[in-house]
């Protein structure tokens, strides 16, 4: 069976939904894309193997693998997009619409369009000269919890040489980033009426002083931590988030805050929680019971690819273009913890993720390609 052509694997993967969200209205399993990526892969002589993700049920990974042992490149990738915002949008999102030289479509580069480059790379390759395995890696729920990836980094029957994420940096290898925190802090106070406020304990109350506490964390964040590769050197602290009360003649009995912590490489999740948790330790103590401090979900380390790696050096030359730092988050962290040099490297811009309308600009494909073969060819061959 010969395989479509590349804007025909491009639009067979834009058109299969594959929502991940919080929000189970939006929520969808990732398993048609997977099993079309399982047979397009397949056509090209891969060994498939397909796990249901243990914390996601419904979601599924894929590990396609050309070639046996350990060794050789993995090239990974999630199989999920974001939520879309309807009316936003000027085209259909599941039809991949081509206009002033794009591709219009939920996917195109945040991610799923990656693996028609690879698959594209791989059609006229000689695939038969691989001395080291090459294995295609699709993840599910890279957008929520990252389980997908989670599950992959805890997996002992493979380990590769080199990995890269394809996901949107413009070319540009990336080779570090911060991680991800979202921590939720919840006051439980003793409601009753308005008119007598001593009888109660007002949640409102003791959030103001959890507040002030984090504001001075904020500020140790800056002073202690430093690491020049970021445009904002420092470990940040994000209140997103807060609900409280419900009636203003009632005492509030609860009151719910929520932030955000990105650590930056050298600086652990547990760091940053325990000094978040020391800093409300007083307040702890005068109202016993009443503050709690949880993960929103499970923390996201940060990541940072050995600064010598023959990856690095190679990508530089690839694609002409230098290694950097990326404030945003990715699968890194896990895809590395496989024992590979890890980078972050694909076509399309990040500032056109998570945006109606979201594109890839044509004059990737190329480049993209080129680069992908090289390092196919550096790797495997």
């Amino acid at each position: 069976m010969s395989l479509p052509a590349f804007t025909d694997l491009y639009k067979g993967l834009i058109k299969l939904p594959s929502i991940s969200s919080s929000d189970s209205s939006w929520d969808q399993s990732n398993l048609a894309v997977i099993n079309q990526l399982a047979e397009w892969l397949g056509d090209l002589g891969f060994a498939i193997d397909i796990t249901e993700v243990t914390a996601a049920p419904g979601k599924f990974n894929l590990v396609a693998t050309l070639g046996k042992g350990d060794g050789g490149l993995l090239l990974a990738g999630h199989t999920d997009t974001v939520p879309y915002d309807e009316g936003k949008w000027q085209t259909d999102p599941f039809t991949v619409t081509e206009k002033d030289n794009r591709f219009y479509g939920l996917g195109t580069i945040d991610m799923k369009g990656f693996f028609a480059f690879v698959i594209e790379a791989l059609k006229t390759m000689e695939r038969e000269k691989f001395t080291k395995p090459l294995r295609i890696l699709a993840t599910a729920d890279e957008e929520t919890t990252m389980s997908g990836a989670q599950q992959i980094s805890e997996q002992k029957h493979f380990k590769p040489d080199y990995a890269v994420i394809g996901e949107p940096t413009g070319m540009v290898p990336v080779t570090m980033h911060k991680g991800h925190m979202s921590e939720g802090i919840r006051i439980t106070g003793r409601s009753g009426h308005s008119s007598d406020p001593d009888k109660g304990l007002n949640a409102i109350d003791v959030m103001h002083l959890v507040l002030s506490e984090l504001k001075k964390v904020q500020q140790t964040f800056k002073d202690k931590y430093h690491n020049p590769h970021f445009e904002v050197p420092y470990p940040t602290l994000n209140f997103g988030a807060i609900t409280g009360g419900d009636s203003p003649n009632r005492i509030c009995g609860c009151c719910e805050l929520h932030i955000d912590m990105r650590p930056i490489p050298g600086v652990t999740t547990t760091e940053l929680f325990i000094t978040v948790k020391q800093a409300l330790s007083e307040i702890e103590k005068r109202y016993p019971n009443s503050v709690e401090v949880f993960h929103l979900h499970e923390p996201i380390p940060s990541y940072e690819c050995p600064i010598h790696s023959d990856l690095i050096d190679n990508a530089e030359i690839y694609t002409g273009n230098k290694a950097t730092s990326a404030n945003y988050c990715t699968e890194a962290p896990f895809i590395q913890a496989l024992g590979c040099d890890t980078i972050v490297l694909g076509p399309g811009h990040i500032a056109q993720a998570h945006q109606p309308n979201e594109y890839l600009d044509l004059s990737f494909v190329k480049p993209t390609q080129a680069v992908i073969e090289k390092l196919i060819q550096r790797y495997c061959v």
